[in-house]
């Protein structure tokens, strides 16, 4: 029967500083950050560094770290390169590796936490349930699972995607005997040596775990809904003389940044011309069929779709792990689970002692925040105005929703770089939306419907021509097929969207109900920039 398990097992973590008690919320501050992963703690030192310290982050678990605090299972790393997933404000000489493992971020994110002392504006333990917004004031109401409300004037969500495991719906799931577990719920203490294991899913957790644990295990049966297309990962570790000319020379650090970061935006071209992906294809296959020795199951491991239209993943060792005689390929559909094991619909039963769920994470907000009460101005409600599709203006503002702010939201999801970027260039921006609202002597900004919508419009004719346009359903989409998550251009093109806030784009309000200097209510506009 499957039970999620403390996805914090002490045994799984660096070593920290500490969790600091959950104090109690004030009654009532200007910004409240939603979420302490690598979103939250870079919107907190934004903050900080622009004087703003009236501000609480609120933390669902007892610790920062968000997908790296949870996802500790075997052979867990980052599939971009370590000095491009940190911040540029805060790089470090000491990564050991080109892809960071999980430990090690998980400990970047506790020593960047430390050095800017974010710990000291977080409460642990605080799940954010709903959010109202009050246009007589201005103000938001935020809700905690503990029933505790804080009033703000600013709210940042900054919980990222990557945070609700996907348990799949699978009949008699429940009903198994054996160890059941997600991914992202990992239970170290349990020893899989000797086991008979199911492994569904072969997404990106699954491509690392799988090699590390089929040594381990008696049998270890992988289900295979599609194939994903794995290409190899550069393992070379950094020299002790690297690291130490990384820690004399800061300029190199930044300088091997910047290398990194151009390298990974020529990745575009393939992206934007299928046809350049299709020979990327072709290369791929040949390399398949060199890794796996069986021509049929080489066959089965090679994706149906173009390359790039699904997440592209990195490893040496998925392939090679199914020439092990105790590694089986099924790619059956699943009928049910029993109580010991699982039968596809061809009527096969295959036995187990555990079952694991490589099964990835609801990214759909409308999904994982189908039961947040989230009120904004007019009455107006994110589960109404997302039905068809989650939408924002520059991933950041959504109409309706004054002063209500995002990290990681829709359209802003990459496919070739570093999404620390990304958020960097978000953070600066609220930044610069408050200092304008409050430069403005305004209560609340509200982005203007039609700007929402020329933004999506964009968007969306900057999709048609690329490898996500080609046919294939991937996390990216919706289940009508809408891609909500992408952002089809390069990303210096993000950043030159986000360098000035575009004052004629939002609606800029003083409340009636907030103290005012006579003939200055109602709407605020100007053609002035917010700087950085």
């Amino acid at each position: 029967m499957y039970q999620s398990p403390d996805p914090l097992h002490p045994t799984a973590r660096p070593a920290n500083p500490g969790a600091a008690p959950s104090d109690t919320l004030p009654k009532r501050v200007e910004v409240v950050v939603v979420g302490g992963g690598f979103g939250g703690l870079c919107m907190a030192i934004k903050l900080k560094e622009a004087g703003i310290t009236d501000f609480v982050v609120l933390e669902k678990a007892d610790e920062v770290g968000g997908t790296w605090r949870d996802n500790h299972y075997p052979g867990a790393a980052c599939d971009v390169q370590s000095h491009m997933y940190s911040f540029s404000f805060a790089t470090q000489p000491n990564w050991t590796k080109r892809y960071a493992p999980w430990h090690e971020i998980q400990q970047y994110i506790l020593d960047v936490t430390k050095q800017y002392g974010i710990r000291a504006y977080t409460r642990f333990g605080r799940e954010v349930v709903g959010a109202r917004f009050d246009e007589a004031t201005g103000l938001w109401t935020i809700k905690a699972s503990t029933g505790e409300t804080i009033q703000c004037r600013h709210w940042v969500l900054a919980t990222g995607p990557l945070h609700v495991p996907a348990i799949p719906n699978i009949k008699g799931l429940d009903s198994f005997k054996g160890k059941v577990m997600h991914s992202a719920q990992w239970d170290h203490g349990y020893d899989l040596a000797g086991k008979r294991v199911v492994s569904i899913g072969t997404g990106g957790s699954a491509i690392q775990y799988v090699p590390e644990i089929a040594p381990k295990v008696k049998q270890l049966h992988v289900f295979q809904r599609s194939a994903a297309w794995v290409i190899p990962r550069d393992e070379r570790k950094y020299s002790e003389l690297r690291k130490k000319i990384f820690a004399a020379l800061p300029i190199t650090r930044t300088l091997h940044r910047w290398r990194l970061y151009w390298t990974n935006e020529s990745r575009v071209w393939p992206i934007f011309n299928p046809p350049l992906a299709r020979i990327g294809e072709k290369l791929l296959k040949k390399w398949i069929a060199y890794q796996v020795k069986d021509p049929a199951l080489a066959k089965k491991l090679t994706p149906d779709y173009t390359l790039g239209c699904k997440r592209i993943l990195i490893s040496n060792k998925w392939y090679p792990t199914f020439n092990r005689p105790n590694v089986e390929l099924v790619t059956d559909g699943i009928r049910e689970v029993t109580e010991n094991g699982i039968v596809t619909k061809d009527g096969k039963l295959r036995e187990a002692d555990c079952i694991i769920l490589g099964t990835g994470f609801v990214v759909d907000p409308r999904i994982y925040m189908r039961d947040f009460e989230m009120v904004g101005r007019g009455g107006h409600t994110l589960a109404k105005d997302w039905a068809k599709s989650p939408t924002s203006y520059l991933g950041i503002s959504t109409a309706g929703y004054p002063n209500f702010h995002q990290l990681v939201g829709p359209h802003t999801g990459l496919g070739h770089n570093s999404i620390i970027f990304m958020i960097e260039q978000q953070a600066d921006y609220i930044v610069k939306c408050i200092r304008l609202l409050k430069a403005k002597g305004a209560d609340y900004l509200d982005v203007k419907p039609q700007a929402q919508a020329d933004f999506l419009a964009n968007v969306t004719r900057n999709l048609k021509g690329t490898v996500w346009s080609t046919g294939c359903k991937s996390w990216y989409q919706t289940a009508d097929g809408i891609n909500f998550a992408i952002w089809p251009k390069s990303t210096w093109k993000y950043w030159l969207a986000c360098r000035n806030v575009k004052v004629e784009n939002y609606d800029w309000v003083r409340c009636a109900a907030q103290p005012q200097a006579a003939g200055t209510a109602g709407k605020f506009s100007g053609q002035a920039r917010a700087t950085a």
